[in-house]
């Protein structure tokens, strides 16, 4: 039987039980079943009408959250009553700045400007991290071979699982080693577990590779950023050190949770691949733009990049990126935060939407402003913290 002729026979007895029915029930009966579909009707209209709404309305605080951060004044009172003295936010749309803006004080009494140089803390992994995959996509590194055959700390000499130790094991901080050396008793630095087994944030780890890049190519790790990132990038603000003459008048100093000025500047003048990065919002978002164009291109090692190593573990790491995957429609987060004394900070990406935030702050306090920015900012702000809860 053919699709039309069972409408058309179906709609026979459609018509002959509606007259059956009414030949059975008597007036009163079919007034009351027709007001019970006028009902129907009306409420399905309803529901709609309430659906539309809600969806508009939720459209509508997506965009409006946090609408005191529209007003300057706003910020500085909020930063006031957190006791974070400065906040630097970068933002990215469609994969380009949007918004470069810095509020508060430096230090006591002067005005942090638009180029306030930030200490990031741990913000100076992810640029190795995209430095070392540069030279990955050039041919120039192996991410899988062991880092023995260019470096092999005197702590570790004789262990066999500096054998296997690897720049993947490195860069999604599974090498085995904990934070920093000076964790253990003895102050040496030595394998808690087998590389590749478990998953431990490790700043040691970076400076591992750090020796061995820099024992191949016979340069400092400052100078390889600078050729493959800094210059390329126009990251003429960002410094792996303070021997190459910070402008100290732009600092932005760090402050405690009472929001005092107690901690003294350290002016490392030795690089680390793990920390104290020095750099502006706007060169750091630069570099966000970059790390979009990355995932966005067409080799599958920036694709690998951004996909958790092991998706099973809580704590989903893919190679130097912390990944927050099953978000709406299937996109995913990818973040990396930063945090010393005096020091908060954070870069999070969006890379369906090409979307981007950056946070800078210079208090103990500073990571206590990130949910209302990231609400604020970013599409997904709203359900990212939600899931973070």
């Amino acid at each position: 039987m053919s699709y039309s002729s069972l409408v058309k026979g179906s709609s026979k007895i459609f018509c002959f039980t509606l007259l059956f029915t009414k030949l059975l029930l008597n007036e009163s009966l079919l007034k009351e079943a027709r007001l019970l579909s006028v009902s129907i009707f009306r409420t399905m209209k309803f529901l709609k009408l309430l659906c539309l709404f809600l969806c508009t309305f939720s459209a509508l605080a997506q965009t409006k959250q946090h609408s005191f951060l529209d007003d300057s004044a706003s910020v500085e009172v909020w930063l006031n009553e957190k006791k974070v003295p400065a906040l630097g936010i970068g933002t990215i749309k469609d994969g380009e700045i949007n918004e470069i803006t810095v509020y508060g004080e430096i230090k006591e009494g002067v005005k942090a400007p638009k180029n306030t140089l930030f200490n990031v803390a741990s913000l100076a992994k992810p640029i190795v991290s995209m430095l070392t995959l540069k030279l990955v996509e050039m041919g120039e590194w192996d991410l899988d071979e062991p880092l023995k055959k260019y470096w092999v700390d005197p702590d570790v000499g004789e262990h066999p699982y500096t054998n296997i130790l690897s720049t993947r094991h490195v860069l999604s901080h599974r090498t085995g080693f904990r934070n920093w050396r000076w964790e253990y008793e003895d102050k040496k630095l030595a394998f808690d577990f087998e590389p590749g087994t478990k998953h431990n944030y490790s700043g040691e780890g970076f400076e591992y590779l750090q020796k061995a890049l820099e024992n191949k190519f016979q340069k400092g790790l400052d100078e390889l950023a600078k050729e493959y990132i800094f210059k390329p990038l126009e990251m003429n603000d960002t410094f792996f050190n303070w021997n190459t003459g910070i402008d100290e008048s732009r600092f932005a100093v760090w402050h405690n949770s009472d929001g005092e000025n107690t901690y003294p500047t350290h002016k490392n003048i030795r690089t680390s691949a793990a920390d104290d990065l020095v750099t502006t919002v706007e060169d750091y978002t630069k570099f966000g733009i970059y790390v979009l164009s990355k995932i966005h291109s067409d080799n599958p090692l920036y694709q690998e990049m951004v996909k958790p190593l092991y998706p099973d573990e809580k704590f989903k790491m893919g190679l130097g990126w912390e990944i927050l995957p099953d978000l709406k429609q299937g996109q995913k987060a990818v973040l990396h935060g930063g945090g010393d004394v005096g020091v908060r900070t954070l870069i999070m990406l969006l890379p369906d939407t090409k979307e981007g935030l950056i946070i800078f702050s210079n208090g103990d306090n500073g990571s206590q402003l990130n949910k209302v920015l990231i609400e604020r900012h970013l599409s997904l702000g709203i359900e990212i913290m939600a899931s973070e809860q």
